[in-house]
């Protein structure tokens, strides 16, 4: 994935990257509301991790094909539906100990889970925009995005108590940094599902648009966060927020925001600074895949 096109490399995803390097990746299961499945989840995982690193991405667009966004997971697989190996029974301290060796690599984590650290760890802006129903992991995978924006025709349902099972995807970790202990806790609580006022008036969502107006308000966002702007500043920037927000103290802040101002001042700096000195368009040279070290 070098130049803006479409890639068709998978079977329940679409990608499709523009000139500006927003590329818009679609879920692509209509016929079953787009739920999600063990292939879904492995598709996921793999662009976050590797697709959507290549230099020409540049932020990514999520959207739904069809009128749903993601309609939870896939219930109709034989067996455990969470793709999960029932024979096994570990501890708390053996999975932390080998959490990301078998069996439990593939037998115990949360397959949602894996896909929003995937997520999450891309050092680039990621936008859900919201275009139909997103329940269970069809809500929480939107979390580990960076801004969630939604069509008037969306409904978002944190369903986990109408199947007995608990919230996942990291949900427990994004949810309440989003919208509060309390809203998350209301919203885990009732199981309901939320229109995309509700959800805009809890904070979870950015904006609200009618339908044809979702995805380009929400790829024109893109664009405007990447357009003149630097790879490398932007996916430090992202690390520093998402990692001090938590600090016990701005001392913490301080030293890690020292490294990205230095490693920045000596790179991509530079040629803003004469940019702006010179009242031109700045031409960026650094790559988000070659972000220093800074915890």
């Amino acid at each position: 994935m070098t130049t803006p096109g479409t890639t068709t490399d998978y079977t329940t995803l679409r990608v499709e990257i523009d000139a500006d390097g927003v590329a818009l990746l679609t879920l692509s299961r209509p016929d079953a509301l787009n739920a999600f499945d063990l292939t879904m989840a492995e598709e996921l995982e793999r662009f976050f991790l590797t697709d959507a690193r290549d230099d020409a991405v540049r932020a990514v667009v999520v959207t739904g094909e069809g009128r749903a966004f993601c309609a939870g997971m896939d219930l109709s697989a034989e067996g455990n539906v969470f793709g999960l190996d029932e024979t096994l029974s570990p501890t708390p301290e053996e999975f932390r100990a080998h959490y990301d060796e078998e069996p439990y690599q593939t037998g115990l984590r949360d397959t949602g889970g894996k896909v929003t650290l995937a997520i999450h760890a891309l050092p680039k802006p990621v936008i859900a925009a919201i275009n139909g129903p997103a329940v269970g992991i069809g809500a929480t995978m939107t979390l580990a995005m960076d801004l969630r924006l939604a069509s008037t025709k969306a409904r978002i349902g944190f369903v986990f108590g109408r199947l007995g099972i608990v919230p996942e995807a990291c949900s427990s970790y994004f949810l309440p940094r989003i919208v509060g202990i309390s809203q998350a806790l209301e919203w885990v609580y009732s199981a309901d599902i939320l229109t995309a006022e509700q959800a805009h008036e809890g904070r979870l969502v950015r904006s609200v648009h009618e339908p044809d107006a979702l995805l380009p308000a929400a790829l024109e966002l893109a664009r405007s966060f990447v357009r003149d702007r630097s790879p490398v500043a932007l996916g430090l920037a992202k690390q520093l927020l998402y990692r001090n927000s938590g600090a016990h103290h701005p001392l913490e802040a301080h030293l890690t925001d020292s490294l990205a101002m230095y490693w920045t001042s000596i790179g991509d700096g530079k040629e803003g600074v004469a940019a702006f000195l010179g009242k031109r368009t700045p031409s960026f040279t650094g790559s988000a895949g070659d972000l220093p070290v800074i915890d």
